[in-house]
């Protein structure tokens, strides 16, 4: 593998070219030292500077043939591109066997979720079952939690929106491809389409606490505006509710024999409208760092609290959330509603608690 990447870093152009530094082929009127280097037991190289290429320009000239790839050819292409520079992943399909057949009719509403996801049917509806078991539901029939269908399906859907915008989009810049995905893939709006389209109701769970948290999260989102995307923190429940989401696309790709199209054509339509760069809107902490750079205000984190000062009127908020970037989310958030409603220069000054 170290091989391919010194070749490669042959080819990776990090700087403009510089007519002073080229040797013409074939011109012997100029003496040059070289420098040799072995890159294998075949090969051997002659250079006359060396040239440093940070791992991470590597790394990501590496991803984009990877892109390449899959974008010209076929994702198989791409495995064989990855195998062939070194990265042993070994990617052979093995059928899913659940270790106790559960009794899916009694358990969950198979018309609903048919309607729900685009006419998708499961062939095993056994697999639906466990992608809306919660791990305090304990039953001989549903002995597994949604857990594995989760963290397979979450992947999955990465895949599918990254590869919806890069092609619907084919001009925009990787930085605006990241925000629509940011935008699109993400707990709060995944909770929010759970909770719209009633999937909560059907979580399978055995918690009296966790059912008065999910409704006090539902009674959240019907006083919040529906259309933001990044409202909420990501609390337990929150995190609960959106996984449903994930689980659900997981159990589709294993049930459908690993399709990932007819993952996105079920999905797809419970997560639209899917922003456009019209629409997109910034995630907050970005936009405040956005406006405080354009408009010169001084932006800075004090005394457990997240402050702006915009031409002399301080707007503070607590940094109180469970982690530091759910905190400075909604801090950055409070203070934008702040700045907007005061149109940036007029207003009193305010300290949030």
């Amino acid at each position: 593998m170290v091989f391919y990447l010194c070749v490669f870093m042959g080819f990776i152009r990090n700087e403009c070219f510089d007519p002073k530094t080229w040797i013409i082929p074939g011109d012997n009127s100029q003496t040059y030292t070289l420098r040799k280097e072995v890159l294998s037991t075949r090969i051997i190289v002659y250079a006359r500077e060396k040239r440093t290429i940070k791992n991470k320009t590597v790394a990501d000239v590496i991803e984009a043939l990877i892109g390449v790839f899959i974008c010209t050819t076929s994702e198989r292409a791409a495995l064989a591109f990855m195998k062939w520079m070194g990265f042993e992943v070994d990617f052979i399909y093995v059928p899913y066997k659940r270790p106790v057949p559960a009794n899916p009719e009694k358990l969950v509403d198979l018309k609903f979720f048919k309607k729900l996801l685009n006419q998708y049917s499961f062939r095993d509806a056994s697999l639906l079952v466990e992608a809306l078991t919660h791990g305090s539901y304990v039953r001989p029939e549903s002995p597994t939690s949604y857990e594995r269908l989760k963290f397979l399906g979450d992947a999955v859907l990465e895949y599918l929106i990254t590869m919806h915008f890069y092609n619907k989009h084919p001009n925009l810049s990787s930085g605006l491809l990241t925000d629509l995905r940011s935008a699109s893939v993400n707990n709060d709006r995944y909770a929010r389409t759970a909770i719209k389209t009633g999937l909560h109701k059907h979580i399978l769970h055995d918690s009296q606490d966790l059912q008065r948290r999910i409704l006090a999260i539902v009674k959240n989102f019907k006083q919040s505006s529906q259309d933001s995307t990044f409202g909420w923190g990501s609390g337990p429940v929150i995190k609960l509710v959106a996984d449903i989401i994930k689980s659900l696309a997981g159990a589709i790709y294993v049930d459908s024999g690993y399709d990932k199209e007819v993952v996105f054509r079920s999905i797809k339509p419970l997560l639209e409208p899917l922003p456009t760069p019209e629409t997109l809107k910034l995630q907050p902490v970005r936009e405040l760092e956005e406006l405080c750079a354009k408009e010169h205000f001084d932006l800075k984190e004090e005394d457990g609290k997240l402050k702006v000062n915009a031409n002399g009127v301080i707007y503070a908020r607590r940094l109180s959330a469970a982690n530091k970037k759910t905190a400075r989310k909604t801090a950055s958030m409070a203070i934008l509603a702040k700045l907007k409603k005061n149109k940036l220069h007029r207003g009193e000054p305010h300290s949030g608690v």
